[in-house]
């Protein structure tokens, strides 16, 4: 399993981008202003049939997290599960990182210093078959951890530097937050080499 290093977050909280442009679509505000990734455009209202499409390109290597805003019970749930509040969301990442990754990793949390738990209400529309399986254009595999904390993790595949993979997934709540995170870590897997022969 792939854990989410508690020890960048500082990196996050003082190196916001300088140059962040927020996203204003369907009520909700989408940002990179803590770095690590650029949003070039987002589309799409929401919903299994049109979702929210955030494409952004990827250029550092370690954690980085998308801010939503905006998220209410006025919003309303827009994927059909049992939550007061959800919605569809498509992320295409650009690898600018430089580096192949093997694995890619999502995680949501109200508070950016610590895990969501099952009491804050977000998740990946957890307890809901909706939106299911997730999916990769550039993974085979996932595996979701709904306790203690709500990640998604991606695997079998390959992001090669300079290509794109886009991620499929739902966002839902049941006691919305004025302001949460979707964070990203991508990674790539090193082969342990055999011991050298005797």
């Amino acid at each position: 399993m792939v854990a989410l290093g508690a020890l960048v977050f500082a990196t996050l909280l003082l190196a916001g981008a300088a140059e962040a442009r927020p996203f204003a679509r369907e009520g909700l505000v989408f940002s990179d202003e803590l770095g690590g990734f650029v949003i070039l455009q987002v589309t799409g209202s929401g919903y299994l049939h049109d979702p929210f499409v955030v494409v952004e390109e990827v250029d550092s290597p370690d954690l980085a997290a998308l801010v939503i805003r905006g998220l209410s019970p006025e919003f309303g749930n827009r994927v059909g599960t049992q939550h007061l509040v959800g919605f569809a969301l498509t992320k295409i990442a650009i690898n600018r990182t430089g580096g192949p990754w093997t694995l890619y990793q999502l995680e949501l949390r109200e508070a950016l210093e610590l895990h969501s738990p099952y009491g804050d209400g977000l998740s990946f529309g957890q307890a809901a078959t909706v939106g299911r399986p997730f999916t990769s254009s550039a993974f085979a595999a996932n595996r979701e951890i709904d306790e203690p904390y709500d990640s998604v993790l991606f695997a079998d595949g390959i992001v090669a530097a300079g290509e794109k993979a886009a991620f499929e997934v739902v966002v839902t709540d049941t006691s919305p937050v004025a302001m949460f995170f979707l964070l990203q870590l991508q990674l790539h897997e090193v082969a342990l080499s055999d011991p050298p022969a005797k």
